[in-house]
């Protein structure tokens, strides 16, 4: 589909740790004229050679002006963002209050509660840790430990049925943060977790729903730590019954902040209820770079007409969607440690990819040397790329993605491969059951 601008158009991305860097990446490839910052400085790196960079996004408005569009995509701006609207730029990100539904658990719950999205008891309790300690030894089961915001390092799923193994957890985070340091802590529930997703334009929802499944164990069969996102499956809903007995109940709210971004639930679903998990108020990784797998239309134009709080006719394909997460060491942790980090390294592309095959390849850990043109491992974070792909079913999907995959290789690098497997023969066939897809 043809941009309805043929005007370039001025972007003004703004990250902290690259959550859509690739997006930045890929307005530029519509011909938007796009200055890059990072705040992270041990990601400041990625993306050179491949979009202008800035050191001072503050000193770009007067370059972006109040034509341009300006693009936040983690939290911890949104107060920002209120005043930048205010003053009459066109922004995409988040608010104020968005920052407050992802960050602090309990207040998510709260409004959650206040829209009829948690009509049962399922609450996120808040605690120092020696409080939390004492709770759990009181409160005996299986609790899931949270810290409140985005990072996943120390998130923990309980195992032992009297909770010993999360006061383990809790002592040993006791021992290196101290009494005063916060984490949240849920009530296990059994059942699928699945999340759903959509846009909003400061008024109203904007395109359709997005359903998608998170892996976060770092390796197959949901062994391991939890390593942020290792892969997505995902497909878009004009009329989703999760969605409409859930998420669209928080149009009112989001109206109040004059929201204009993307906003997710995470939810355990069983035969009767949702427990939702948490709100996510921002971009998502590696959600932005599946959904880009999906979308026809170019995003400048769906972006822009989001930041005016107009409507847009999103053309989309009516597939599945598969996102596979090529990370290296340090992965799933960061560092500072030189004996771990692995940037630097040259990225291997066999020559039989096609100019379509490199469409599905979507970067975050990357720079390009712009004297031989070859791409580099660079941050130091792991992440390096994501690879993408759309079938009728997940077993086509996946099929096309891995087959890509089979064609790049990074030095130590690593991925899993049961990406959408429990999908495909488990939790597809309960979804539909119980019907809520």
């Amino acid at each position: 589909m043809k941009s309805l601008n043929n005007n370039n158009i001025k972007v003004l991305f703004i990250s902290q740790e690259l959550i859509a860097g690739d997006l930045a990446y890929r307005l530029k490839q519509e011909n938007c004229d796009v200055k890059l910052f990072i705040g992270d400085k041990n990601e400041q790196d990625c993306f050179n050679g491949m979009v202008e960079k800035t050191k001072n996004w503050k000193k770009e408005l007067e370059w972006v002006g109040k034509k341009g569009l300006i693009i936040f995509d983690d939290v911890g701006y949104g107060d920002i963002q209120d005043k930048l609207r205010k003053e009459g730029y066109l922004v995409v990100g988040g608010s104020g209050d968005g920052d407050r539904l992802e960050l602090d658990r309990v207040y998510a719950q709260k409004i959650l509660k206040e829209q009829n999205i948690i009509d049962h008891d399922f609450e996120t309790k808040s605690f120092k840790i020696k409080s939390a300690i004492a709770f759990v030894k009181k409160n005996k089961g299986k609790w899931v430990i949270k810290q409140n915001d985005h990072n996943t390092e120390l998130n923990y799923i309980g195992k032992i049925e009297d909770g010993s193994d999360v006061i383990d957890i809790l002592e040993n985070y006791k021992r290196k943060f101290g009494d005063d340091y916060f984490i949240s802590l849920q009530k296990k529930v059994e059942g699928v977790e699945i999340a759903v997703g959509r846009f909003f334009n400061g008024k109203d929802w904007f395109g359709p729903s997005v359903v998608n499944f998170e892996h976060k164990h770092l390796y197959n069969y949901e062994l391991g730590p939890l390593g942020g996102e290792t892969g997505t499956v995902m497909w878009y809903d004009e009329n989703s019954n999760l969605f409409n007995k859930t998420l669209s109940k928080l149009k009112l709210h989001l109206q109040k902040s004059n929201y204009r971004g993307y906003v997710d639930i995470n939810f355990i679903i069983n035969k009767n209820k949702a427990y939702p998990l948490e709100v996510t108020s921002r971009f998502g990784s590696s959600t932005i770079e599946t959904q880009d797998e999906i979308q026809i239309s170019p995003w400048k134009d769906f972006l822009m007409a989001l930041a005016k709080g107009e409507n847009y006719n999103l053309k989309y394909k009516k597939d599945y969607a598969i996102n596979v997460a090529l990370t290296i060491p340090p992965f799933p942790y960061k560092t500072i440690d030189k004996n771990i980090i692995n940037n630097g390294m040259s990225i291997y592309f066999n020559k039989n990819l096609s100019k379509k095959d490199f469409s599905h390849i979507h970067y975050e850990g990357v720079l390009m040397n712009e004297n031989n043109q070859k791409y580099y491992t660079a941050g130091n974070s792991g992440y390096v790329i994501y690879i993408t792909e759309t079938g009728k079913t997940v077993e086509e999907a996946r099929k096309k993605a891995y087959r890509i995959i089979d064609k790049i290789m990074i030095p130590k690098m690593f991925y899993k491969t049961d990406i959408g497997l429990k999908f495909i023969e488990k939790n597809q066939k309960l979804l539909k059951k119980w019907g809520w897809i």
